[in-house]
């Protein structure tokens, strides 16, 4: 199953410790790269997405395949 593709303003949310997180995909990341002092291991095949939380207004980088899309 291929993973789903989000763009930048898309609404989504993720499984957290304390139950679903909610944000904004921000921009998709194809390299290597740090968000929030975080090694993110991105690559074109396997692409993470940087994402601003709701509650806290802090980058956090997931990949796709725990992102589910939320209604705006």
């Amino acid at each position: 199953m291929a993973d789903e593709e989000f763009r930048t303003g898309d609404h989504v949310s993720w499984a957290s410790h304390s139950g679903r997180a909610h944000g904004v995909v921000k921009e998709k990341l194809t390299e290597r790269t740090h968000v929030r002092g975080h090694a993110v291991n991105a690559t074109p095949e396997q692409p993470q997405y940087r994402i601003r939380n709701d509650d806290s207004g802090r980058d956090v980088a997931h990949r796709p395949e725990v992102l589910r899309r939320e209604q705006s």
